[in-house]
């Protein structure tokens, strides 16, 4: 059997870690195509090193644009990739650019399709994350959700039938990767002199809340009030913005640093006060690592973390300051996004259902 992966962006390559060593374990031949949605080495070169990626088969280059531009310049040469490659599945991550047009092309080729992280939904169409979801758990012929509130999107949607909770990827690699780390040494926090416990995490990069100048200047703002120090890594969206903008990026309590391999994120998270962020992957780490998370966003995929009392939804302004300050919540030992296991729950499902 032939599995064919499309990823382009940061959070897609630590989710396909774990399906690639769950392909290896399996013997199952896996081809890894990258569209260079995320060019940066920093958000893409590094984590293929340091998880044990293979290299990718096939690198299309595409780099950015806008979304229009970025999905057809995609849609062109996936195809072409597709038809040379003919694989049983064309397996898709998340809901980015790359999500989408992988997803337009294989329906296209008459290729199955399986969406990894299906049903996931925020139920905001202006972001165009949510359009990317939603077209492609439409278009697929196999739904991998990650939990059972996933699940019920789908079933809402009429697309019970195609629908599996396997768990969440990113719980496997995360585990993997925790247990390989030093518990008491935080890399950022050494670097800078900051003492473990004392200091936020930040990053933000989202369209929402990079865009729009005023909205910019309101979160940054925000972070520099915070009562203790804020480190942002600073992704290259938000410092594109912020030159775009004309907003100085640290200042107050906010400092930045540079986009950091993802062991050392984890490790740093693990031991922050808090987490301050726009990104889904980040709030669900930081939930794992049972760290604090402000979620700079009016809704979230990740409803559990919110449910749990480890994260919370704020607007920038006062909202985001306080919650950044709050008291650490209660214990708790649920486990909504799986036991660790759920990439080789997803490569034998693949193997079953190959036509």
């Amino acid at each position: 059997m032939k599995i064919l992966s499309v990823v382009g962006a940061r959070p897609q390559f630590v989710k396909l870690a774990p399906i690639a060593h769950a392909c290896e374990r399996a013997g199952v031949e896996h081809i890894i195509v990258h569209t260079g949605q995320h060019y940066d080495p920093m958000l893409s070169d590094v984590f293929f090193d340091e998880l044990g990626i293979p290299a990718p088969d096939v690198h299309l280059g595409v780099g950015s644009g806008s979304h229009g531009e970025q999905t057809g310049k995609m849609l062109e040469k996936l195809d072409g990739v597709l038809m040379d490659y003919r694989p049983d599945w064309v397996l898709v991550y998340g809901d980015t650019n790359s999500t989408l047009a992988a997803a337009l092309s294989a329906v296209k080729l008459h290729f199955p399709i399986a969406h990894l992280e299906a049903g996931l939904r925020s139920f905001n169409r202006l972001m165009p994350e949510e359009h990317n979801r939603v077209l492609t758990d439409h278009a697929a012929d196999l739904l991998l959700a990650p939990t059972q509130v996933a699940a019920e999107h789908l079933a809402h949607e009429g697309l019970a039938e195609r629908t599996v909770v396997v768990g969440d990827v990113m719980t496997d690699v995360l585990l993997t990767e925790v247990a390989q780390l030093d518990e008491a040494y935080s890399p950022i926090a050494a670097e800078l002199g900051l003492e473990n416990g004392t200091f936020s995490i930040a990053t933000i990069h989202r369209a929402e809340n990079t865009d729009d100048r005023e909205r910019l200047a309101s979160v940054l703002s925000s972070l520099e009030q915070v009562d203790h120090t804020v480190v942002i890594l600073a992704h290259p969206r938000l410092v594109a913005k912020c030159a775009e903008h004309g907003l100085t990026l640290g200042g107050g309590n906010l400092v930045t640093h540079p986009p950091v391999p993802y062991s050392q994120l984890l490790a740093t998270v693990r031991h922050a006060r808090g987490v301050i962020t726009d990104s889904g992957g980040l709030q669900k780490e930081a939930f794992l690592l049972r760290t604090r998370c402000t979620t700079v966003r009016t809704e979230t995929e990740w409803v559990e973390t919110v449910q749990l009392g480890w994260n919370v939804l704020v607007e920038p302004g006062d909202a985001l300051i306080e919650a950044a300050s709050r008291p650490r919540p209660a214990d708790t030992d649920a486990t909504p996004y799986g036991d660790g296991h759920a990439a080789d729950r997803v490569v034998g499902l693949l193997q079953e259902r190959a036509r």
